[in-house]
């Protein structure tokens, strides 16, 4: 069985999809119990990863990155977060933020910080979410005041992929308080070594346990003006687009869920035996199986035309919304599933299907709550 196959998969992201998929049966699949296990940083793939080319791979070329463009990224996350979330998710945030200082930054910002993490040295991170606030980000209360020839930051951040591993952030802070609330904030690139910068890992998940998020505060941090990012009040609407990128790929990070609940309970009911046969030849069961089939295979559908939609900047926002709640509700719905396909041994917490379930709870969460997709998909229908 192999859900994952090229058929949607423009030519030019195959290449990048099979370098994705041995990877993963090479450096991933091997470890993935174990560091799900032990809820540890995974060094040791993610420095194989950066071997094999794998790791912020869509920077630009002539910084040190392979250029790819968002059906690759696409491509390789349905791969890893296949194999297993939590490191897929470490391996995909190595480069996280960098995005925005590419198509807002300035030169001197690419070389300084852009090509260390384009060419492993760095890891980067990005800080939007704080601890009463997630999916608004116009209601964000973390502070940029500027001083003479710095600003200075105040408050806390959370939910922070390499809060407390990354060499730098950019971070998200309100700079202004205009009536239009979406006016009023600002990036900035933050040192986490500046003075003022504290980090520490959040408290440990249910899933995803092989990767790492932080809570970050921020205590009279300085950073240099030559650190904002694009221009001063421009925050959000960078943001907003930002993340009509990230939500394909999130919607990835289901699919690639998703296809490894559904190969679970393939291989299960066609062992398992009950009442003198095996169970997969009960009708009841084909028909959950072909339901699974069904909506995977819709939400991969769509998930590959968001993704074409977003690249063509053909009403991104409508389909990457769209992209993101149904992959990654179609990861959810096919876990509970094959969940129950399992019985009683789907609770045993070395069992793949396991970590899948708990796993799939959280992507459906990031990169902006699928209620919050819900009320954009119904704005920017086109009417």
């Amino acid at each position: 069985m192999d859900l994952l196959d090229e058929g949607p998969v423009p030519e030019h992201a195959r290449e990048a999809k099979a370098e994705a998929r041995a990877f993963a049966e090479a450096e991933i699949e091997p470890v993935a119990a174990e560091q799900y296990a032990a809820g540890e940083y995974p060094w040791d793939v993610l420095e194989a990863a950066m071997d094999a080319d794998l790791v912020a791979a869509d920077l630009p070329e002539e910084l040190g990155g392979r250029g790819f463009d968002i059906e690759q990224i696409l491509a390789i996350g349905e791969e890893f977060f296949r194999a297993d979330a939590g490191i897929g998710l470490t391996l995909m945030l190595a480069s996280f933020g960098c995005e925005l200082v590419e198509q807002y930054g300035t030169e001197e910002q690419h070389e300084q910080y852009l090509r260390p993490v384009a060419q492993n040295d760095q890891l980067s991170g990005l800080a939007v979410s704080e601890p009463e606030t997630g999916s608004d980000l116009a209601g964000m209360t973390t502070s940029a005041e500027k001083d003479g020839d710095e600003w200075v930051l105040n408050g806390e951040k959370y939910w922070v992929g390499n809060a407390v591993e990354a060499d730098w952030l950019t971070v998200y802070a309100k700079t202004g308080d205009r009536d239009d609330r979406y006016g009023n904030y600002s990036l900035f690139i933050v040192e986490t070594d500046s003075e003022g910068y504290e980090a520490e890992h959040i408290p440990e998940k249910m899933g995803m346990r092989a990767s790492k998020q932080g809570h970050i505060v921020f205590d009279d941090c300085r950073v240099p003006e030559e650190n904002l990012v694009g221009t001063e009040g421009g925050g959000f609407y960078a943001l907003a687009d930002f993340f009509n990128h990230g939500r394909v790929v999130v919607g990835g990070h289901g699919l690639g869920l998703a296809a490894a609940a559904i190969e679970e309970a393939e291989a299960f009911v066609h062992e398992r035996e009950g009442f003198g046969r095996n169970i997969n030849e009960f009708q009841a069961v084909q028909h959950i199986l072909a339901d699974m089939q069904t909506e995977f295979q819709a939400a991969r559908t769509l998930n590959w035309r968001a993704a074409r939609q977003v690249k063509e900047h053909d009403n991104p926002g409508y389909w990457a919304a769209m992209a993101k709640t149904k992959s990654t509700e179609t990861a959810v719905d096919v876990a509970e599933r094959s969940m129950q396909l399992h019985g009683g041994r789907s609770i045993f917490a070395d069992r793949r299907i396991a970590r899948v379930y708990r796993d799939v709870r959280i992507p459906v969460i990031y990169e902006g709550a699928n209620e919050i997709q819900r009320n954009l998909i119904y704005r920017q229908t086109p009417r």
